[in-house]
C-alpha cells in the first residue's frame, strides 16, 4: 500500500510539473546577425575623438583617423535591465597633465564610424576633444565609491615632497636631438605611453626605465618613478625625479617615446630612494 501511495504521489508531481511547464512561454532564439559585435569584442576597442562633426553611418577613408586623437579603450559597458547598452565605461589614456581615469560616456554619443566595406572595418569615434575629457567627472563603479581611495595601476597621489635634500647632486634637464624623433607635447603623451618607457643617459646609454608616474591631487604629474640600473655594477636604484628634469622625445609614429635624463651614474646613486610615504 505504501509503495503504491508513493508512486501514485510522483506521478502526479510529475504530470504537475509537465502542466507547469506546458503553461511558460516559449524562448524566443537568436538569429545572428552580420553586424554582430560580441561585447567581448567591443570591450577593449580603442575610441577616438574628433571635433569635425559626425553623423550615424558615416564613411571615411582609411586613413581619417591619424587626424583623430586616440583618447582611450573602452573598459566595460552599462547595461539597462531590458538589455540595451546605456553607456560605455572609457579608460581614458592619462594624459599627462590629467591623469588615468575612467569616464562613462553615453551609447548614442559613440558612432561607428566605417573606413571599408567588412563588416568589422569601422572606428569607434565621439565628438569631443581632451579638454572636455579632461574636464568630465571620473566615473566610479559602486564597489569603488565604497572605497575611493584604491590606487591606480600605474599612477599614485603625491604625498611626499619632492624637495631635493640638501646636498643632493642636481638634475638638469638635458637638450636631446634625434634623428626621427622630436619633442613630445605635454599633450600627446599618456602615462600608458610613458610606463614602461626605457630611460636613457646623456651618452644615449639605457639606464632603466619608468616604473610609474605621481599625480598632485588635480592630476597634473608631480613626478615621474624611475627604476634605475643599466649602469654596470649598479644595483636597481628606484627614483623619483621631476618632470622638469626630464627630456622626452617621441618618434613621429607615435610607438616609441624615451625619457632622457642628463645625470652621471655618480648623481643618480646620490638620489635618495622613492619612497611612496
Amino acid at each position: 500500500m505504501n509503495k503504491f501511495l508513493t508512486t501514485t504521489a510522483l506521478t502526479l508531481v510529475l504530470l504537475g510539473g509537465n502542466a507547469y511547464a506546458a503553461n511558460m512561454a516559449p524562448m524566443t532564439m537568436y538569429e545572428q546577425q552580420a553586424t554582430d559585435i560580441p561585447a567581448s569584442a567591443f570591450i577593449g576597442m580603442r575610441i577616438y575623438a574628433t571635433e569635425t562633426e559626425l553623423s550615424d553611418d558615416m564613411t571615411v577613408t582609411q586613413d581619417a583617423n591619424k587626424d583623430w586623437d586616440d583618447i582611450g579603450e573602452v573598459n566595460d559597458v552599462i547595461l539597462s535591465r531590458d538589455g540595451a547598452v546605456k553607456a560605455v565605461i572609457l579608460g581614458v589614456g592619462g594624459f599627462v597633465g590629467m591623469g588615468e581615469k575612467d569616464v562613462a560616456i553615453a551609447m548614442e554619443s559613440v558612432k561607428f564610424v566605417k573606413d571599408g566595406d567588412e563588416a568589422d572595418d569601422y572606428f569607434l569615434v565621439v565628438n569631443s576633444n581632451k579638454q572636455m575629457l579632461t574636464d568630465a567627472p571620473a566615473y566610479k563603479a559602486s564597489a569603488e565609491r565604497a572605497d575611493a581611495s584604491t590606487p591606480a595601476t600605474t599612477t599614485d597621489t603625491a604625498r611626499a615632497d619632492t624637495t631635493p635634500a640638501e646636498g643632493t647632486p642636481a638634475i638638469v634637464r638635458p637638450e636631446v636631438e634625434r634623428d626621427g624623433y622630436r619633442d613630445a607635447q605635454t599633450s600627446e603623451l599618456t602615462s600608458e605611453a610613458l610606463t614602461g618607457a626605457n630611460v636613457y643617459g646623456p651618452k644615449d646609454e639605457d639606464i632603466g626605465e619608468v616604473e610609474k608616474l605621481v599625480l598632485n591631487d588635480d592630476a597634473s604629474v608631480k613626478q615621474i618613478v624611475m627604476d634605475i640600473g643599466g649602469f654596470l655594477g649598479m644595483g636597481e636604484h628606484r627614483i623619483a625625479v621631476r618632470l622638469d628634469e626630464v627630456s622626452i622625445i617621441r618618434n613621429e609614429n607615435g610607438d616609441d617615446v624615451r625619457v632622457y635624463i642628463d645625470s652621471t651614474e655618480e648623481t643618480l646613486k646620490a638620489q635618495p630612494a622613492y619612497n611612496p610615504g
